[in-house]
């Protein structure tokens, strides 16, 4: 499984998630706070990152890198989730 840390991260903040993976890259989507996000892993060579539209719901941007934390660290800025 890819993602692991990202997907501790909305665990930790008890945001329900779907996972897949296909061709070795991970793929999250969920909801928080009515909206809707997506991180969807991509490699290119020997390049790894993401695309995902985390810190704008609406417009998708590519990190790459250590993209996992960051997003891990923008995950768990926010607020938990009410079970």
């Amino acid at each position: 499984m890819r993602l692991e840390r990202v997907r501790q991260a909305l665990d930790r903040k008890k945001i329900t998630y779907t996972y897949t993976e296909e061709d070795g890259c991970g793929s999250l989507d969920f909801m928080f706070r009515g909206l809707t996000f997506h991180i969807w892993e991509y490699h290119d060579g020997d390049v790894w990152g993401v695309e995902t539209n985390l810190f704008a719901a609406g417009r998708s941007q590519d990190i790459e890198g250590d993209y996992e934390e960051t997003l891990e660290k923008e995950i768990l800025s926010w607020p938990d989730m009410r079970m």
